[in-house]
């Protein structure tokens, strides 16, 4: 695998959509190609090297190229978005849409970001070690598609409605988040480490949600059924399950109902 290092000379003034960065537009390219994408600053367009240094080379596939991207990016969104393949490595916090619709690959940011990581997600794997805003790995604005498939784990706290319209893969959050946890879940798996609030599962379908501190305020439908032993992200725990959200249509396989399933360790 080729490194390709992306240095930011200075800290926008507005917000920087960047979402050129992908191994999948750098493969196969030399710097001065690389160099030519365009990025938008407000509603202006810029090449790519008049914000960033350049340094190194991608490899000629996708699959063989690591991009590491350094700088103050507090500013910078949409790195990652919809990458199939490779490596991305950001050094620090960033903005919005981190791995945004991405399909494949991995992709870590060493640090925070803001809203929306990882939404419409359907393969790869994204890693945030810090935390993250609203929305993650949900669908977008006006959209019921939300995260299909990968893993997306957050080593840190998340926002408000994590997991919206989610239809597979993973998302682990090593700390606490805030209100609406997979509202209109129909699949895939939450699990969250710390506390949550209220609003947990909302109109859930199916799919899991498993939560290791405290909800604030169980919604009212869902119904305690048993205690369980699980292994979860490697680890065996005791979880009351619940079904639900009682309220809501759900599927029938081999004449019986399907629920959503609400986990609360013990």
């Amino acid at each position: 695998m080729q490194t390709i290092t992306l240095t930011l000379k200075e800290q926008p003034e507005l917000y920087l959509e960047a979402d050129n960065i992908t191994p999948d537009l750098f493969a196969g390219k030399n710097q001065t190609e690389i160099a030519a994408l365009p990025v938008y600053e407000g509603n202006r367009q810029y090449p790519l090297g008049d914000l960033f240094n350049i340094e190194g080379t991608p490899g000629s596939t996708a699959e063989d190229t690591r991009i590491i991207v350094k700088g103050d990016l507090k500013k910078v969104k949409w790195i990652g978005s919809r990458m199939t393949a490779g490596e991305i490595e950001v050094q620090g916090d960033m903005d919005m849409y981190a791995g945004a619709f991405m399909e494949g690959g991995r992709m870590t940011v060493k640090g925070s970001t803001d809203g929306y990581a990882g939404i419409g997600m359907k393969g790869g794997d994204l890693t945030i070690t810090g935390d993250t805003g609203v929305y993650l790995g949900a669908a977008y604005r006006g959209d019921w598609r939300g995260m299909m498939g990968g893993n997306i784990r957050v080593g840190g706290n998340a926002g408000s409605d994590i997991g919206m319209y989610m239809r597979g893969g993973e998302i682990i959050v090593g700390g606490d988040v805030d209100v609406h946890v997979g509202t209109h879940q129909e699949g895939g798996r939450i699990i969250v480490k710390g506390n949550a609030k209220s609003k947990v599962g909302g109109q859930l379908v199916e799919g899991e949600i498993f939560v290791y501190g405290n909800i604030e305020v169980l919604m009212p439908g869902f119904a305690y059924r048993e205690d369980v032993e699980l292994e979860v992200d490697g680890e065996t725990g005791k979880f009351a399950m619940y079904d639900g959200d009682l309220g809501e249509r759900h599927p029938r396989r081999k004449g019986e109902t399907v629920y959503g399933k609400i986990y609360l360790k013990y």
